[in-house]
This record gives structure tokens, sequence and C-alpha cells, in this order.
């Protein structure tokens, strides 16, 4: 299979479904990439998933790169979008290029994805007129949780709506290849998809949306602690992995293993 990039991912708009999943390490990217699905994202969630913090702001980048190495290393096919964490690209527009710069030169991403609309769209210029592909991301942003109040629907009044949809087209004006939009109103979903010349990746955004993404511990059932509403679990590998263990467990304590 050849390599996606994000002219291939632009030209399956309103073609084909997109797919997008998760990684933070080797062997997941392996499975994820050879499974054929079309774009990775080393994301931010590797916070709580990984990491074992309450949300993604404690993310650093050193450990944006550490894992967006990891898996540039299990992945030939997929494009790979990796998360610029919490204030590397709030602070100004150099301090933004130069770290997404260095997670394409170090973490070997083939795309970033920050999390605003027009308040950051001088930034995405910044960084696309750079030489550096830019991921979207509107609607419910992880990284904004506290001032939010907390993980919940968004854009469900007119006025959030407007401004969300005004906030989609900023970036894709800005030069970014495709958005994706979490936890807004199916209808809006829509209608934002059918606003834009550039792909909507959905996540509890409905199925009007170009592509889907999910956290990949969530669909695995490997994660427990929280799994937002939206979530289909298509294994339940929490369960599996846990009786292993207490077999193990169990052999080893009766000096049934090793033999």
């Amino acid at each position: 299979m050849k390599k996606i990039t994000t002219k291939t991912i632009r030209q399956q708009k309103g073609q084909n479904k997109i797919t997008m999943l998760t990684a933070y390490d080797y062997p997941m990217a392996k499975i994820v990439d050879t499974a054929g699905c079309d774009m990775i994202l080393v994301g931010d969630s590797l916070g709580n998933v990984v990491l074992g913090y309450e949300d993604t702001t404690h993310v650093t980048m050193e450990d944006m790169l550490h894992h967006s190495r990891a898996v540039a290393r299990g992945t030939e096919h997929a494009l790979i979008v990796t998360d610029m964490p919490f204030l590397s690209y709030h602070t100004g527009k150099y301090e933004a290029v130069r770290n997404a710069g260095r997670l394409i030169a170090e973490g070997f991403a083939n795309a970033v994805k920050l999390e605003g609309g027009s308040e950051i769209a001088e930034t995405v210029k910044a960084i696309t007129d750079a030489g550096i592909p830019v991921c979207g991301h509107l609607g419910l942003t992880p990284q904004s949780v506290n001032q939010l109040g907390g993980f919940s629907m968004q854009a469900k009044t007119e006025a959030a709506a407007e401004k969300l949809l005004a906030d989609a087209k900023c970036l894709e004006d800005a030069g970014a290849f495709a958005v994706v939009l979490e936890c807004i109103p199916r209808q809006l979903a829509r209608h934002v998809t059918q606003s834009l010349t550039i792909p909507t990746i959905g996540i509890g955004a409905g199925k009007e949306c170009d592509g889907q993404v999910l956290v990949l511990y969530d669909m695995l059932g490997l994660f427990s602690d929280y799994v937002p509403s939206f979530v289909k679990k298509y294994a339940e590998l929490n369960t599996d992995v846990t009786s292993a263990v207490k077999t193990y467990i169990q052999e080893v304590k009766e000096e049934v293993f090793p033999i």
C-alpha cells in the first residue's frame, strides 16, 4: 500500500469515508497501520489513557515527541498526525512553528493538530506557510477543559453554532487540510461538513462527517476509568487481559508454570 498523504485525505472528501484511530506506541501503531486505517492520531489523550493524568493539560512536548517517534517506527501506510500539546502554540507564532517543526523533524509526524478556531488562525497559517500540514480541532477541545467546565456537548446554541462554523471556515482559509469536530450536534456537523472543501473528522458528532476518529484504548475496552457515551467498544480487552494476568498469577503460585 502507498503512503497516505494529506492530498490523499483531501481527495477522499465526499468519496470515501476516512478512518482515524489513536496510537501511542510501536506495537499498537503497527496493528492499526497493518489493518489499513487511513490516519493515526498520536493524541495528547495519551495523558489520560497512557500516563494516567486527569486531563491533557499536563502533557509536554517531550511526551509527544517520545510517543510520536514510537508510532512512526510502526507505521508505513497511514498518515501520522501528532497533537501539539497544551501551551506549545499559544505563546506566539514563532514558538508554534518551532514546536510544530520539532514534531515533524524529531517526532517523524506527517502533520500536526491544533485545538481552536479564529483565535489561532494566524498561527495555523504561519505553520502551514512553513510547509507543515495542519489538522484543526473544534467543538469539545480537551486542552480547554478547565475553561469549558468539563466534558460535554458543545455548540448547542444558535450563536455557538454560528461561531463554530465561522471558526471552521477560518481554519480552512488558514490552510488546514482537515478539521476534527468533537461532541457537537449531528445537524451542525453535517452543515459544517457541507460548507467546507476540506474533510471533517467526527468524534461524537454523528455519521455525516467525512470520517471518524476514536481513541484506540476506548474502542478496544482497554481504558475503563471513563468512556464517553459515543464510543462503540469493538472488544473488551480489559477483561481479557485481567483474566490472563490472574491465570498467570495462579499458575505461578500453584507451580503449574513454568513446567
